[in-house]
């Protein structure tokens, strides 16, 4: 007994089996933790994680934040400062106002001191956490520190970002897999020949989505990028599998086959159809995880995963789902508005010249475009890309950092973790150094704030205990530069260049230095993983087809269209969060190079049957294009919506750049591929295994090569 009649004859068993396996996969879900800190995938390899884990091994301190505070008497301050102190998770605070001892006179302190005593109109809080940046706990306490006093007291920095940002993507996401839905199944409407058959496929392909967020819980945890658009961009990829389903049913039942029989054959059908179409969507994710920026393996085995089950699904739930409701579905069946493509096809491999020049032309400045793209490592510019649409309450710490800057000239914060039994002398000196930088406001430490004049002994405990550790001491440096622009990055290069001048083991860290390693990684993965993702899909098109030249030739249509996709930004100044680029090209590859196989398949097919050339490629160009538009326009409703609706900058490009990649990818292989077989029909069929002429003369088709 085949495959398909096994799933015919245990429909009910299955669809029972389908449904008690939500229980788990929901409790999974829910259980599963989400990280909303992009700086934790960097490798643990590296200087600046080294140091984070070191601050929090020795000093106990994780995340930590400014606190700006205007227009607060000094007695307020202070009963301020006790009451963030008494927060759970909030390790210390520190008030530079009461670094003084009124026995030593004000002028004797360094100008950091001073100029923060003197500030009238604001304070600054420097708050550190017990708990690491993105920590459950960290989040509740910036909650618990807003709700202390919210009037003149701005929290700002990388775990204030976090906390608004997890709210907004809490409150969002069930609306993107509700507006994906239904732009999906609208077009699903349209598009088939059935109304009630897009419901059936959008339940099946939900419980394939249910099946693949529950089981994220091996992880242990996923990023927020990765909640956030793993069902929607699993609704987009596996859609095709249902289509392809109900094409083979409905096509069987028209030959005379009863609802069994049609059934079992279409699931055989489809498997194999399936199979090799999902290999190269699923290399394309799985290319994700040769990032050494470890969010792309997260998103490529999650979303690898998500295909897995949506072939899964549509061979078995999806199948039993169409027996149980067969009666309705012949009832709702109705013409599809996707018309008659022969007429489209006979003009398209008639002028074929015409869309090769095209080809030609737009390469060139698809490839500027695609050089002059502007890639943002900003996480505030990430999030906020679309923060017109917020309201204040939602960009909290955007108006903290803000505050930060206009009051104190502080872009971003840096801490280093220097050796405890450094020299007074020297880490003064080292101190003055990066002082005297350009950009940098001023630095924060045990010898910057007090100098060689004044005593450690007459320091506060808490400033001591807060700021030395048992082997390393704890210096804090403001700089007016904002993270990842090129004065900052410079900027800490000159620093780095100072510790290893007094202190070799010296580790600087913060959102700025993990941000520039950043920087220097995916310039390296984007390239390894472009690089991956192409040869991976290159030998599955070569061993699926068998062909030497089809490879070359549908890898570079389909990279055509990624070109174009990422080089409109370089046109439209529209900046792309710098996981986006390496992410599209991948996905984009791997998901729609299907489209350029279907085609090429049937062309196969048509030539090995012995047509000439010109008919073998209308043939196939007409019997194909409706798949790819159905394909292409389920790819586009998916993800369309969501990047229009969302206010999460980087979901709403991520996605507004996939919907666009299908589109240009459908027009690519409808206009462009046809016109490639026609140029170069010859080559092929001599470069293809069952089309060259002694195969074809094997097979009693004699020589058709033109």
């Amino acid at each position: 007994m085949k495959f398909g009649e096994k799933v015919v004859k245990f429909r009910k068993l299955i669809l029972i089996v389908a449904v008690v396996l939500l229980i788990p996969s929901v409790l999974g879900m829910k259980a599963t933790k989400i990280n909303y800190d992009m700086l934790t995938y960097l490798p643990k390899d590296m200087d600046t994680v080294k140091g984070q884990d070191l601050l929090m091994d020795e000093f106990g301190k994780g995340g930590f934040t400014l606190v700006v505070v205007e227009n607060m008497k000094t007695d307020d301050v202070k009963t301020l400062k006790k009451q963030i102190q008494a927060v759970p998770h909030v390790d210390s605070v520190l008030n530079l106002q009461q670094v003084i001892n009124p026995a030593v006179p004000l002028k004797m302190y360094p100008s950091v001191v001073q100029k923060n005593i003197k500030n009238e109109n604001a304070s600054m809080l420097a708050v550190f956490f017990d708990t690491s940046t993105s920590a459950e706990p960290t989040i509740e306490a910036i909650h618990k520190i807003r709700a202390i006093s919210s009037k003149n007291v701005y929290v700002s920095g990388l775990s204030a970002l976090v906390t608004d940002l997890k709210a907004i993507c809490e409150r969002e996401e069930a609306k993107y897999v509700g507006i994906a839905v239904i732009l999906s199944l609208i077009a699903m409407m349209l598009l088939l020949d059935s109304y009630a058959a897009p419901f059936l496929f959008l339940i099946s392909i939900g419980m394939a989505i249910l099946y693949n967020l529950g089981t994220n819980i091996m992880f242990g945890e996923i990023s927020y990028v990765t909640k956030a658009i793993a069902a929607v961009l699993q609704l987009g990829v596996t859609t095709d599998y249902s289509i392809f389903l109900w094409h083979s049913y409905i096509e069987n039942m028209d030959k005379g086959m009863d609802d069994y029989e049609g059934m079992a054959e279409a699931v055989n059908n489809t498997l194999t159809s399936v199979v090799g179409s999902s290999v190269t969507t699923i290399a394309g994710f799985l290319a994700l995880c040769a990032m050494t920026y470890t969010m792309g393996r997260d998103l490529g085995l999650v979303m690898a995963k998500g295909v897995f089950f949506g072939v899964l699904t549509s061979v078995t739930i999806l199948p039993a789902m169409l027996m149980a409701f067969r009666n309705i579905l012949k009832k709702t069946r109705h013409r599809s508005l996707i018309p008659d493509m022969k007429k489209l096809a006979h003009g398209l491999t008639g002028r074929y010249g015409i869309y090769l020049a095209i080809f030609a032309i737009l390469l060139i400045p698809a490839i500027i475009g695609y050089n002059k793209k502007v890639v943002i490592y900003d996480f505030t510019k990430m999030l906020s890309s679309s923060a017109g649409d917020l309201a204040a309450s939602d960009t909290q710490f955007m108006t903290a950092n803000q505050k930060l800057e206009k009051d104190f000239k502080i872009g971003t914060t840096e801490l280093i973790i220097a050796d405890a039994s450094l020299d007074s002398v020297k880490a003064r000196s080292m101190c003055d150094e990066i002082e005297d930088l350009p950009g940098v406001q001023n630095v924060l430490g045990m010898d910057a704030l007090m100098g060689t004049a004044i005593p450690k002994d007459i320091l506060p405990s808490e400033l001591k205990s807060s700021l030395m550790g048992s082997k390393h001491q704890m210096i804090m440096v403001n700089s007016r530069y904002k993270v990842s622009t090129d004065e900052c990055n410079d900027q800490i290069d000159q620093i780095n260049k100072i510790l290893n001048k007094y202190d070799k083991s010296a580790k600087l860290i913060g959102e700025a230095p993990a941000t520039k390693d950043l920087i220097q990684l995916t310039a390296r993965d984007f390239n390894v993983v472009s690089f991956l993702s192409i040869l991976a899909v290159f030998f599955i098109i070569f061993f699926v087809l068998r062909s030497v030249t089809l490879p070359f030739l549908l890898v570079a249509a389909i990279e055509f269209a990624i070109y174009v996709n990422l080089g409109i930004p370089g046109y439209t100044g529209l900046e792309l969060p710098f996981i986006v680029p390496v992410c599209i090209s991948t996905i984009q590859l791997g998901s729609t190079v299907d489209y350029a196989i279907l085609m090429s398949t049937r062309y196969k097919t048509e030539r090995m049957s012995g047509k000439g050339k010109r008919d073998a490629i209308e043939t196939a160009a007409a019997a194909s294009i409706p798949s790819v538009i159905v394909s292409a326009v389920g790819f586009f409703t998916a993800t369309f919506g969501v990047g229009v609706y969302s206010n999460i900058g980087i979901i709403s490009t991520f996605c507004n750049l996939m919907a666009r990649g299908a589109l240009i990818s459908m027009a690519t292989v409808i206009l462009v591929v046809p016109a490639l077989f026609m140029a170069f029909d010859k080559l092929i069929c001599r470069t293809t295994k069952g089309l060259r002429p002694k195969d074809l003369a094997a097979a009693g088709k004699g020589e058709t090569v033109e």
